[in-house]
């Protein structure tokens, strides 16, 4: 059965790879699963059709055959079940893996996640300065933490797992700031994750549709 995935007709991160559905194509990738893709705008995100598949308008969602899935980590979470090469065959290192996801998702993310918010909606307030410190300082702990677990170690539980590409893939959004540069050993892990050919893979596949929507428009 084919796999469709929905994914942004104009993401707003303008090709970096920072939308989810990216983290969808890189594990696709990572399991050599063939996939379609099929583009969304923003106005039919919050028409009827997308929401019977997605009922918060976002993207991306998972298709295949009867089966229909949102949330970017519970459908990565779907192929490295369903997909040898991203879960580890001992059962205990498999249930340390999929925490890892849901660390990254769930411990992780937010507080980045809330220094963008702070950053695009919030940068005109009076106390935006105060604001961005306190978040940046949560921030710093999480990544000191992460950075204390990981050590001098490749990957965060032995070989590359999905605890690993969805990690990767949340470090991404501090691609560029000062914070990530604090911690020279998760730079190093989050470029050992973008040298992967599958990333590479899923990357160009992604900034494909951006240069392509770019063209058109000129």
């Amino acid at each position: 059965m084919t796999i469709t995935i929905t994914a942004f007709e104009r993401s707003p991160d303008r090709g970096k790879g920072l939308a989810r559905d990216m983290r969808v194509r890189w594990a696709l990738e990572e399991v050599g699963q063939p996939y379609e893709v099929r583009l969304v705008s923003f106005k039919a995100m919050k028409q009827a059709a997308h929401l019977a598949l997605q009922p918060f308008g976002q993207i991306p969602t998972y298709e295949e055959g009867d089966l229909t899935l949102f949330e970017s980590g519970a459908i990565i979470l779907h192929i490295a079940e369903r997909h040898p090469g991203l879960l580890p065959d001992d059962a205990k290192a498999r249930a340390r893996a999929i925490a890892w996801i849901f660390a990254a998702v769930s411990t992780m993310e937010p507080v980045i996640v809330d220094r963008e918010t702070a950053r695009y909606l919030e940068g005109k307030e009076s106390w935006y300065e105060e604001r961005l410190a306190y978040v940046n300082d949560r921030i710093r702990k999480r990544l000191g933490e992460l950075s204390a677990r990981l050590g001098d170690a490749d990957w965060l539980d032995g070989n590359f797992t999905a605890g690993d590409l969805e990690m990767v893939s949340v470090l991404l959004r501090l691609e560029g700031s000062a914070l990530l540069d604090e911690y020279p050993n998760l730079c190093a892990y989050s470029a050992r994750g973008q040298a992967r050919p599958a990333y590479k893979r899923a990357f160009e596949a992604q900034k494909a549709v951006f240069l392509a929507v770019s063209a058109g428009g000129q």
